[in-house]
C-alpha cells in the first residue's frame, strides 16, 4: 500500500481519508449501543471506528432491535391482551406500557448491553 504525504512544518503527515458512507441517522437503540461501547468496551468501539465498521453495525442493531420490539410487543399482547381503549383508556395505556417496558428490558438485555 503506498500513501501520499503531505508537508506541515516538520512533519510528514500521511494523506489519509475514510471512506464515504450511506448517511442514515441513529435510532434509540443504535444511541444506547454507541454509549454501551463507548463506556464499557472501549477496545470493541475503538476497532470498529478505525475499521469503519462502528456505523454499520449500530444500523444494524437498531434494525434487529426495532424488529424485535415489534415482534415481542405483538406476542406479549396475544398473551395478555389490553383492555379495551374506548372504555377505559387509562388502563390501556397502563397496559401498554407496561408490555412496551417488558419488551424493552429484553431487548436491553440481549442486544445493547451484550
Amino acid at each position: 500500500m503506498e500513501l501520499n504525504y503531505t508537508k506541515n512544518g516538520d512533519y510528514l503527515i500521511p494523506d489519509i481519508q475514510l471512506s464515504v458512507q450511506e448517511q442514515k441517522p441513529l435510532g434509540k437503540y443504535g444511541r444506547m449501543r454507541r454509549a454501551f461501547l463507548q463506556e464499557n468496551n472501549t477496545l470493541l468501539y475503538n476497532h470498529l471506528i478505525l475499521t469503519e465498521k462502528l456505523y454499520p453495525h449500530l444500523w444494524e442493531i437498531q434494525e434487529i432491535a426495532t424488529a424485535r420490539m415489534e415482534q415481542m410487543m405483538a406476542e406479549l399482547l396475544k398473551a395478555n391482551p389490553a383492555p379495551d381503549k374506548k372504555s377505559n383508556q387509562m388502563a390501556w395505556v397502563q397496559h401498554m406500557n407496561m408490555l412496551k417496558a417488558q419488551a424493552e428490558e429484553v431487548i436491553l438485555t440481549e442486544l445493547i448491553n451484550s
